[in-house]
């Protein structure tokens, strides 16, 4: 299996200081899609920075580069427009706990 990173940013400065419903509920579903993919086995880490404008990362395996574009566009704040992302192969390194 390989790793994966894709890199988010939003497409509004203030997503993540006031967001809209429909950015919200976005969010919500993006966040519970990477919560799935844990708990499937596929995901290795989620989070954000905490600047005036963040940006997150998801890093998780799949097999080929087709593989893991599919999993980027199918995340929820992709397709609907809220957040914008690039893919990037990864490999982890260090990790605590492993």
């Amino acid at each position: 299996m390989n790793q994966w990173l894709y890199l988010l940013r939003p497409v509004r400065p203030e997503l993540a200081t006031n967001p809209t419903p429909e950015e919200a509920a976005a969010v919500e579903r993006h966040f519970r899609r990477l919560q799935n993919m844990l708990t499937e086995g596929r995901l290795i880490l989620a989070g954000r920075t905490m600047e005036d404008i963040p940006f997150g990362i998801v890093v998780f395996d799949a097999e080929t580069e087709d593989e893991a574009r599919a999993i980027m566009d199918g995340d929820p704040a992709v397709q609907e427009g809220v957040m914008t992302a690039t893919l990037h192969p990864y490999r982890v390194a260090l990790m605590r706990g492993n």
